[in-house]
């Protein structure tokens, strides 16, 4: 869906004008991205809940964790195709629609085996919709004329937030997660979909060859992908394990611990919302090698945390951290090569597949060794964004 291939906004039809339908544009995709996150809060919050009623220890837990990646893995490719045949607003409308009702299954499972097929269609359905989300946000993005792709990754971490409250109030009621996930799986896509009515209705030429399956990136984006990976396998470890972190290392209460993730994704949206102007005065690489500092320090602050109140603030400080990488990691990969589409898209299947590993390898290391030193491993990855920042400079 490059810009070569597509028809401007300003072409089609009506009496409004090109800026007005850009910026209704611009506000639905946002609103987009707020529902995929809220999906993934409300997710990530009742995980314990999950995990009991599944009947799985860490390492069962970790080896589900697994499939979403996998699931991911093999559907992100067709998101491409399923845009060409349908156009962008069909796509996302269909896709988004799965990925919200797919919050319902995880609950449902009474074992591990049902829970790793679960979560292998949530991983299939977030994968894909995350693709066709991200490539319109790219696409207004360059209609504009100006960044908003920060402030898009910071809807996505609001809606986390809202996501990630409701499952909070839910934990703290001692609601049932099938209830729970029932009732936010059906507001959600219902939502998705009245969303999806405003976005562009990006569409390719009939006459245009299909997106290949599969093709490498361009070698510049190799690096940017590899700083995304560093920043995104922090995110992904934080968000689904936090709770569980401060429940079994902690001994905090259910309530208690849901809130950790909470406040984890308060820090991310709060830090993305502002991330544009913060680039702009600061450039991008000063701006993510001072994120990993924060980043580093709060897995620090996680690892020798002996209370609540220290574990929470280190996981906030995470969030800090790596919350602009992303963002960055796509404006980066824009520019890598004479083909911004193929780098952007590699770079999106790295750090997407990076967030959806994480959550299994921190229970493979928790496993083998203990939670603590699965976040110590972590840390040693947000060092990697001081030591990596250079590659996302501008220009």
């Amino acid at each position: 869906m490059g810009p070569e291939s597509v028809q401007k906004a300003e072409q089609a039809g009506g009496t409004d004008s090109g800026a007005a339908r850009l910026r209704r544009a611009r506000y639905a995709v946002a609103a987009v991205f707020a529902v995929h996150g809220a999906v993934t809060g409300n997710f990530a919050t009742r995980i314990p809940w999950v995990q009991g009623h599944a009947g799985v220890d860490a390492g069962g837990l970790g080896l589900a964790l697994a499939f979403p990646a996998i699931g991911a893995s093999l559907a992100m490719p067709l998101a491409g195709r399923v845009g060409h045949r349908l156009g962008a607003r069909a796509a996302l409308r269909l896709l988004l629609a799965l990925w919200c009702g797919s919050l319902a299954l995880p609950a449902l499972a009474p074992g591990l085996l049902a829970l790793c097929g679960a979560l292998a269609v949530y991983g299939a359905a977030s994968g894909t919709a995350d693709v066709m989300m991200n490539a319109l946000g790219v696409e207004t993005e360059e209609r504009l004329g100006r960044s908003i792709m920060s402030g898009l990754h910071g809807m996505w971490s609001a809606g986390a937030l809202a996501g990630s409250a409701v499952g909070t109030v839910a934990a703290h009621a001692g609601t049932g997660a099938r209830l729970h996930l029932g009732i936010a799986a059906a507001l959600l896509t219902a939502l998705g979909v009245l969303a999806c009515h405003w976005v562009l209705d990006v569409r390719t030429p009939a006459d245009e060859r299909p997106p290949p399956r599969f093709s490498l990136p361009p070698r510049a984006a190799l690096v940017i992908g590899a700083v995304g990976f560093c920043a995104v396998f922090a995110e992904g470890a934080s968000l689904d394990w936090s709770a569980v972190y401060l429940r079994d290392v902690i001994g905090a209460d259910p309530g208690v611990a849901a809130g950790c993730t909470t406040a984890f994704s308060c820090t991310m949206a709060a830090t993305r919302l502002a991330g544009d102007a913060l680039v702009r005065r600061f450039g991008p690489v000063r701006t993510v090698r001072t994120g990993g500092a924060a980043a580093t320090a709060g897995g620090v602050l996680v690892v020798w945390a002996h209370g609540p109140v220290s574990a929470i603030a280190g996981f906030a400080l995470v969030g800090v951290g790596v919350a602009v990488v992303v963002p960055l990691a796509f404006a980066a990969a824009g520019r890598a090569g004479p083909a911004p589409a193929q780098a952007i898209a590699g770079v999106a299947t790295v750090t997407y597949t990076s967030g959806l590993v994480a959550p299994a390898v921190i229970g493979q290391i928790a496993e083998a060794a203990s939670l603590t030193a699965s976040f110590g491993v972590v840390t040693v990855l947000t060092v990697g964004l001081v030591a990596g920042a250079k590659a996302l400079r501008s220009g």
